[in-house]
C-alpha cells in the first residue's frame, strides 16, 4: 500500500510538472553585463513570432539602449503601493495571473517586495505565476545565490541582503550566462552605460575592479556549467548506473563554522545533484539546561538555512559524536561526510583531538570519504 501512494504522488507530481509554466533565467556576474538588455531582446523575438508575451516588471536602470528597447512590448501595469507616506510600485501578481500571457517577463528575481505585498519575496511570486501555468523569463546576479553568500562577501567585501534560495535555481528550466570580459564591463561603466556618470568613480573603487569582476565572473561560470550538467543528468539516459553521491555536513553549535560548512555542502551537493544531510548531534552537555538561548536560536536559525538550500535536518542525542555520525553516514548510504577544520594545526587535531581521532579510525573500513572543509 505505500508504495501504490508513492506511485500515486510521483503521477501526480508529473502532471504539476506538465501544468506549470517554463522558466528561464539569465545570470550575470554584475550589473551592467547585459541581463534586461537580453531579455528584451528575446521578449521582442517572441512576440514577432505571434507568442503572447508580456512584460510583469523590468527595470531598464535609465539605460537609454535598454529603456529603448521597452518600446513596443505590451507591459502589465504595476501595482500602487503606500509604504512610509511614499507611493511605490510593486509587480501586480494577481493581474498577471488573470491576464494569463504565454510568457511574462520579470525582472530582479532577488528583491525583496514592499510590506503589504503578497509575497516577501519576487522568487515567491514568480513560483505562484509558474504555477499558474505561466511560462518566466527572469534575470539575476550571481552573487544573490544563497549558499554563494559567504563566498560572495569574501570576495567583494559587501553583505549581499537579498538572496534567493537555491532551489530556486534548480526550479528552471534553462540557466543562461550573459558574460563580458572585466575590461568589456569597465569599459561601459566608464562610458555611463551602467551607472550615472557622477557614480563612476565610486564604482571603481569598490566593486568594479577587475580581480573582484574576474572571481564573480568565474563563479558565474561554474554555476551555469553545473546546472546543464544537472540538467544532462536528469534528461540524458546514461548506460552505466553510477553510485550517486550522497552527503552529511556535520555541524556543531559555533553558529558561524555552522553556516560555512551548511552553504559549502550545500553547494557540493548542488554540483553532483545530489541528496544531502545535516546532522546536528547532540551530547549531554548540550541540552537545554546547559546551552545558552542564544546558542540555540543561531542552531535553529542554522537548521532553517539547511532546508532553504534543499538538506534535510537529522538531530540526534548521543554521548558519541563520533558514532552518530557514522551511524547516520551508514543508515542514509553517505558517501561524503563533510565537517569543520578544527582550530589547530593538522598534527595537533589527530594527536589532541578525540572526535576526529575516532571518526578517522571508524571510516577506515568504509567506503566513505571525509572532506575537512576551510
Amino acid at each position: 500500500m505505500p508504495e501504490l501512494e508513492k506511485n500515486e504522488e510521483q503521477f501526480l507530481e508529473l502532471i504539476r510538472k506538465a501544468k506549470r509554466g517554463k522558466f528561464k533565467i539569465y545570470i550575470g556576474m554584475s550589473a551592467g553585463v547585459g541581463k534586461t538588455y537580453r531579455m528584451l531582446q528575446e521578449a521582442h523575438a517572441l512576440f514577432k513570432s505571434a507568442v503572447d508575451v508580456q512584460i510583469g516588471y523590468i527595470e531598464t536602470h535609465n539605460r537609454v539602449e535598454t529603456h529603448a528597447l521597452v518600446e513596443g512590448l505590451p507591459m502589465i501595469p504595476r501595482k500602487k503601493l503606500f509604504y512610509k507616506g511614499k507611493e511605490l510600485e510593486e509587480m501586480d501578481v494577481r493581474a498577471i495571473i488573470n491576464i494569463h500571457p504565454e510568457v511574462v517577463i520579470v525582472d530582479e528575481l532577488a528583491h525583496t517586495n514592499i510590506e503589504g505585498s503578497i509575497n516577501e519575496k519576487r522568487w515567491q511570486d514568480v513560483a505562484e505565476i509558474l504555477n499558474a501555468g505561466i511560462s518566466v523569463i527572469s534575470a539575476m546576479n550571481i552573487q544573490h545565490i544563497e549558499s554563494l553568500n559567504e563566498e560572495i562577501e569574501h570576495i567583494t567585501g559587501i553583505e549581499i541582503k537579498e538572496r534567493v534560495p537555491d532551489q530556486v535555481i534548480r526550479m528552471a528550466d534553462e540557466v543562461v550566462n550573459i558574460d563580458l570580459t572585466a575590461d568589456e564591463l569597465i569599459a561601459r561603466l566608464k562610458e555611463g552605460k551602467i551607472y550615472d556618470k557622477s557614480k563612476v568613480e565610486t564604482a571603481l573603487r569598490n566593486f568594479f575592479q577587475s580581480d573582484k569582476i574576474l572571481q564573480l565572473r568565474e563563479l558565474a561560470l561554474k554555476e551555469v556549467a553545473s546546472q546543464v550538467e544537472r540538467k544532462i543528468e536528469n534528461e540524458v539516459p546514461r548506460n552505466i548506473a553510477l553510485k550517486p553521491e550522497r552527503f552529511l555536513a556535520c555541524i556543531s553549535s559555533n553558529h558561524e563554522t555552522a553556516k560555512r560548512i551548511i552553504r559549502k555542502t550545500a553547494r557540493l551537493a548542488s554540483y553532483y545533484n545530489s541528496t544531502w544531510w545535516v546532522l546536528y548531534v547532540q551530547t549531554p552537555g548540550e541540552d537545554g539546561d546547559h546551552i545558552p538561548l542564544a546558542t540555540q536560536r543561531h542552531l535553529i536559525n542554522n537548521f532553517k538555512l539547511a532546508t532553504e538550500l534543499g538538506g534535510e535536518v537529522i538531530n540526534v542525542k548521543n554521548d558519541s559524536i563520533a558514532d552518530a555520525i557514522v551511524k547516520t553516514a551508514e543508515e542514509k548510504a553517505v558517501t561524503t561526510i563533510c565537517i569543520g577544520k578544527p582550530h589547530l594545526r593538522l598534527w595537533k587535531i589527530i594527536l589532541s583531538t578525540a572526535v576526529f581521532n575516532q571518526l578517522l579510525h571508524k571510516l577506515t573500513a568504509s567506503d566513505i570519504d571525509l572532506v575537512i572543509l576551510s
